[in-house]
């Protein structure tokens, strides 16, 4: 099957899942469920492509269990995190308030828009599960090395910050335990980090430069769309000063020793 077909059919089934998730929130008035359905969706629309690719069937065996297993464990802490929360997530409490009575409307139109979104972020799978040649073992070993390093480094990030929310006399402050001590946002980092494995598993593709898409693509939203500044501008409200102090010591993005504050 083609590479646009897949992406059609990919689309009309995120479409068909946004909508399921978006009558769910209706009843639960939870809107954080949407991201777990996406990093879920993204899992799933991985193994599609490898089911119906015509590639190498290493390199489509690789891109479906690599992308799946990290959209099962991004999921999953989001699923934990967000839905199953004692309260809907601040940022989705904002937007309600911001849109007023169109909230039901714009959110519809939200979960479809990311509906999309899932479906431009699967596009680093394609050329991987298309991949007919054969990839020299070191050339796994390295996509396989910077799998294990983000995604561990991911959850690990993830790990350190809800241990130190969980204690009551952190509340209000900032994180610097772990990984948070060197980046603002290293799961964001790690994040980032993960998609170059599928650029190191297309080498051979003839869709090759649309693995670059992964990254590039990641860094615009971390920076200018959902990520960072969503990020900082709550964090500002909620934490005020200590958080101001954060960013003026810490790197926001790549981890990287802190400055002394006053330097």
């Amino acid at each position: 099957m083609a590479p646009l077909n897949l992406l059609l059919i990919g689309w009309g089934v995120m479409i068909l899942v946004m909508l399921l998730l978006y009558l769910i929130q209706r009843k639960t008035n939870d809107a954080g469920i949407v991201d777990a359905g996406w990093a879920a969706g993204l899992g799933m629309l991985a193994i599609f492509y490898a089911i119906m690719a015509d590639g190498d069937q290493v390199n489509r065996i690789l891109v479906g269990i690599l992308a799946s297993l990290w959209g099962v464990r991004l999921a999953g802490y989001l699923l934990k995190n967000r839905v199953l929360a004692p309260s809907e997530d601040g940022r989705y409490q904002m937007l309600r308030e911001q849109w007023g009575e169109k909230a039901q409307l714009y959110l519809f139109l939200f979960f479809q828009i990311q509906a999309f979104w899932a479906v431009l972020f699967s596009l680093p799978f394609l050329p991987v599960a298309f991949n007919q040649s054969q990839l020299h073992p070191a050339l796994i070993g390295a996509a396989l090395l910077i799998w294990i390093i983000s995604v561990g480094g991911e959850t690990l990030a993830d790990w350190q910050l809800a241990r130190f929310r969980a204690r009551p006399e952190n509340q209000g402050k900032t994180c610097r335990f772990g990984l948070w001590k060197y980046s603002r946002h290293p799961n964001y980092f790690f994040e980032w980090l993960h998609w170059f494995t599928y650029i190191l598993l297309a080498i051979g593709s003839p869709f090759f430069w649309v693995s670059f898409s992964g990254p590039v693509v990641m860094i615009i939203f971390l920076y200018k769309i959902t990520g960072i500044p969503y990020t900082e501008k709550r964090a500002l409200v909620s934490r005020g000063e200590d958080y101001r102090q954060y960013q003026q010591t810490t790197s926001a993005f790549i981890p990287w020793f802190p400055k002394r504050e006053g330097i």
